[in-house]
This record gives C-alpha cells, structure tokens and sequence, in this order.
C-alpha cells in the first residue's frame, strides 16, 4: 500500500510530504504482528504562501482570534495541502491513502495533563483533490486515553530504535524539541522545550530573514550568549517537570521572549538574544541527554542543520554518538512525515499507533477519523500489529 504522509509542524513554514510504499512479510492473518518494509518514494517540502503563513501566525496563541478566521485557515490550508498531495501523487503515479496532520494551531495543556489539541487543514479538500481515503485528527484519541497526544513520533522511534543495544535515542529539532528514550526494559517519550519557536519568533518580528528562521545560524553566530538572560529562562518550571509531558507555542512564543527581556531590566543586542535562545536549545537538549545515559542520538527537524545546535550537543556530550536520524533510514528532513504515513497505513489496518510508554496513555489506540474518497472506503484486512520495520529510500516508479 502507497501511503502519502502529510504535516505543517510547530514552525509552521510550510507542508512536508513523503509517499511510502509499504509491503508486508507474508499475509497479516495470523496472530502475530507482521514485519513491515517502507520504501519511500518521494519526499517535498513546500513553504505556504508568505501571507498564508502571516495569517496564520497572526492568529495563532497568544493572539486573539475569531471563529470565522479559524474557519477560514482552516480551509486555506486544507486546499494548500491539498495542491502539494496532488503534485506528490502524480509524481509517484498514484497513492492508495493519506494521512494528513494539518497545522497545529492551539494545544491545550493543564499542569502535567493534555486536555485538547486542536490541529486545522480541511481533510475533505484534500480526499476531493486526490480522491483516496484520507486519515485525519490523528492526536485527540490519544488525548482521551490519557496521553498528551504527543510525541506521536515515539511509535516510529520505538521500532527504528529497538535493535539498538544499551540506551539510544531518537531527537526531533523542529518548533518544540522532542525525544524518545528507547531503554532494554522500555521506553519514555516527551517534548523537551523549545528547539527553533523562541528563534523564529525573534527572526519574523524583527525581520532579519525573510524565510523567517536563522539559516546557517547566520544570525547566532554575530551574537554571544548572555548569561543572564540564559539562567532565566533555564529557570522555567516546565522544565521540572517529569515526562511524560508536552508543550507547544501556548507556552513558548513572542510574547514569552519579551516578558523575559523586559525582566532583565535593559538592552540586549538582538543578535545576541538569538545566539541565546539557540544556547538555551543546546543545554536543555544536552541536560536530559545526558541524564538519561544516552548512549546513542538520532537527530531529526530543521534544528539539525543549524551548526550551532549540533556543535554544541556533540562536545556537550562526549559519551553520546550524535548522528541524524537518515542512519535509521528515516532521512531527517521528511522522518515526521514519513511517521504520517506509517500512522495512516495502521489506521486503515486496524493497527494501534501509539506506545503508552512515549504519549502516558493508558494503553494503545487506533489514531484518526477517516474521510473516504472518490468511491466506497474499502479497508483492507486488518493486521495484528508491527513486529518489525524497516525503511529504505526507493526511486519513484
């Protein structure tokens, strides 16, 4: 089955696709779970519009929004995602379903529990466009089982990393920071902090970049850490607290960074303050890398190819080998969307997508709703379960 993944992360820059071509050792009728093989077809990455992207940033927390302009992102980016399925499709002559995460645009969070999470981008627009079943809504069921809806990645993780001995794992850069801790005896997932949301909220305000991020660490590298500030927002509880446990732009935003600088009480150089909130992704990650005993970090997101964040972790860790995650098979800048299409296809399996261990769900779950395509959704048999995966890069056919 042809699986094409779909997401807009916590940067909300645009959409990341991957189609995986998924094939089953044998018929998935037996009790047993089945091995699996990914082959991935093609993967994009394409920016939304600069003023899809302003409006979407305008109305996100902690703005003030209206239900008629969440109505109608919601449809704009529904059809943008929409237009990159197509394109993607066709390249690769067809796919069977569709996963799509949407954008993230509220995750709510009280204390140590996730009690809803609100992710937009009209699937229907989608399922007309391409005209196959599209699965959607993927994290709330997790929420209602107990969990945090998040790190969702930690299923992908679990079984890329569970042939890896000792204590290895699996790092995500992108807005928030993530990682999966794979151990012999289990495993715990769980949103570390910010990894390039304080960033870019510096970057879009101030206007130093019109692709709004620090490209190279350009900008970090003419500015110099300042300690002050740093030991302040080290300072933060959330940081304290025991995963599982998630965040998101509700918590680190714009308006965060300024509360803080208006706390210290005088000017701080802005190059400065991005060189600052990069160190302060570089310390959180490498506090709980090294506390955990991690032996071995596969790291993925768009922080990866900032050279700040990965020269500052591999000194920081000099017990740690560091790599990114394409040593798992899962090339960095498409692993999320690639975990979308693995979700999408144990959906229409009838396959749980979720380890409690890495969300603090009570126990697992089937992910999304499915809306059908051009004809009868028709399921395919169900399976027991993924006893093993293995995921290859494939030319298209």
């Amino acid at each position: 089955m042809r699986v094409l993944g779909l997401i807009s992360g916590t940067s909300h820059d645009g959409i990341d696709a991957s189609v995986v071509d998924f094939t089953i050792d044998g018929d998935g009728s037996s009790t047993r779970g089945v091995d699996l093989r990914g082959s991935v077809l093609a993967s994009t990455s394409v920016p939304y519009t600069p003023e899809l992207r302003a409006r979407l940033i305008a109305a996100l927390p902690p703005a003030q929004t209206t239900l008629a302009e969440v109505a109608e992102l919601d449809t704009l980016i529904g059809q943008a995602f929409a237009e990159v399925a197509a394109d993607i499709s066709a390249e690769v002559g067809g796919v069977d379903a569709i996963c799509s995460h949407g954008q993230t645009v509220y995750h709510w969070v009280d204390g140590a529990h996730a009690l809803g999470t609100l992710q937009i981008g009209q699937p229907a627009w989608i399922a007309e466009r391409v005209g196959v079943p599209v699965v959607s809504d993927i994290r709330i069921r997790d929420i209602t089982a107990g969990g945090h809806g998040a790190p969702l990645v930690s299923f992908l993780d679990e079984l890329l990393l569970r042939t890896h001995a000792g204590v290895s794992a699996a790092l995500n850069l992108g807005g928030i920071s993530n990682m999966t801790v794979v151990r012999p005896d289990g495993l715990v997932a769980y949103d570390i902090g910010p990894a390039n949301a304080l960033v870019d909220a510096v970057i879009v305000e101030h206007g130093l970049n019109p692709l709004g991020y620090d490209y190279d660490a350009r900008i970090a590298r003419t500015g110099r850490v300042d300690d002050a500030l740093l030991a302040a927002l080290l300072a933060d509880p959330y940081y304290a607290l025991t995963p599982p446990k998630s965040t998101g732009k509700e918590h680190f935003h714009l308006g965060y960074v300024r509360e803080h600088l208006a706390a210290q009480g005088r000017e701080i150089a802005v190059e400065d303050v991005v060189r600052t909130l990069t160190e302060l992704t570089v310390q959180t990650v490498a506090r709980d890398v090294a506390a955990a005993g991690i032996e071995f970090l596969a790291v993925s997101g768009g922080g990866c190819r900032n050279p700040l964040i990965l020269d500052g972790l591999r000194p920081a860790l000099p017990g740690t080998r560091v790599v990114l995650a394409d040593e798992l098979g899962a090339p960095a800048d498409s692993k999320e969307a690639i975990l979308l299409a693995l979700i999408g296809w144990c959906t229409m399996h009838g396959v749980s997508a979720i380890v409690p261990g890495g969300t603090g769900a009570r126990e697992p779950r089937i992910l999304g709703t499915i809306t059908p395509g051009a004809g009868p959704l028709v399921m395919p048999q169900p399976v027991f379960g993924i006893d093993s995966l293995s995921l290859a890069e494939a030319a298209a056919s």
